[in-house]
């Protein structure tokens, strides 16, 4: 790569090196242009125009929905029922260069790819599986990871600008406002009142557990967007997702949702309950609950959602789910 001497300290050199990269054929020899980002990891020297991104986490989807110049990407394979047959195509062509771990991190194949921008989308603590500095070597990286399950709407919009990509994720933050506000408005006598409860997808059957979502987590953030009021808070703040959810005995069925006039539960994308929810939905203990003797219950699909395009599917998958309540 062609550099221009930007001064005579080797600090200044550094900068310039971080902020270019491959340009894809442009030989001009013209430093890109950069900028400073915040980021998980500090503040970031990186390209203004990135032509070359790799992308981990849940940077995938949003950088796949943004149109981001993808050269290498994780697996994630958690959300391909929620991609578009477009996206799904651009994900499957695209070089793999990690899988779904922060562990499964291939440097070799990151460094073939010749990225000007790296950008890591896993949770802070995962960070600590990640050889940082041997990706600074290669390219700037900013680490734009999840803290509480509802934060997806910042985070996609952080890794959407540092991409450069800010005009596409807002048209797609407009079009999901827009449906969110129509529905709450559709809804919001029917729900008016309504205590809600949410059973989420992660306990543990086999050790007499499961997954309490209170408001802002996986299963309920989206349907609160829609004017679903969820009561209750976890006993004790975990750190992160632990702060919106919870893990209690099954025994505990009927406390957690004694006052509950309505339950919501989490599906799979292929629309049905999985072992963990089910194990739940045939114990004894739930189905004598009012919610479930009153028929309010409502199986929710698409609750990961992690982007403003996949959460306005998972839209549509509330309003499907709720059309009961307008006819009583």
């Amino acid at each position: 790569m062609r550099l221009r001497l930007l001064g005579a300290t080797a600090v200044a050199l550094t900068l310039l090196v971080a902020g270019c990269g491959d340009n894809g054929g442009d030989d001009t020899g013209a430093a890109a242009a950069t900028r400073t980002f915040s980021a998980d990891n500090g503040e970031i020297t990186i390209p203004v125009d990135p032509k070359r991104v790799v992308a981990t986490g849940y940077a995938v989807p949003a950088l796949i929905e943004a149109d981001a110049a993808l050269v290498g990407i994780s697996t994630w394979e958690r959300g391909l029922k929620m991609m578009t047959p477009e996206d799904l195509a651009t994900y499957e062509k695209l070089t793999k260069i990690a899988g779904e771990q922060a562990a499964e991190t291939n440097y070799e194949a990151i460094a073939a790819a010749k990225p000007d921008l790296i950008v890591i989308g896993v949770p802070k603590p995962a960070l600590a599986d990640v050889d940082m500095e041997r990706l600074k070597s290669i390219a700037p990286v900013v680490a734009i990871g999840p803290t509480v399950p509802s934060a997806w709407r910042t985070l996609s919009q952080k890794q959407s600008d540092a991409a450069g990509r800010t005009s596409t994720f807002e048209a797609a933050k407009k079009a999901y406002d827009d449906k969110a506000a129509e529905l709450k408005a559709k809804y919001a006598t029917a729900l008016s009142g309504l205590k809600f409860g949410h059973l989420g997808a992660y306990g543990e059957a086999a050790k007499g557990t499961f997954q309490r979502e209170f408001a802002g987590s996986w299963g309920t953030t989206i349907a609160g967007d829609l004017g679903v009021t969820y009561y209750g808070e976890v006993k004790v703040k975990g750190g992160g997702s632990k702060d919106v959810s919870e893990y209690p005995a099954m025994e505990e069925i009927p406390a957690s949702f004694a006052e509950a006039d309505a339950i919501t539960y989490t599906l799979e994308t292929d629309g049905k309950p999985g072992p963990e929810v089910q194990a739940v939905l045939n114990s004894p203990l739930w189905k004598n609950l009012p919610a479930v003797k009153a028929g309010k219950i409502y199986g929710l699909q698409y609750t990961e959602a992690a982007t403003y395009p996949s959460a306005t599917q998972t839209l549509d998958a509330v309003d499907k789910a709720l059309a009961p309540l307008l006819a009583k």
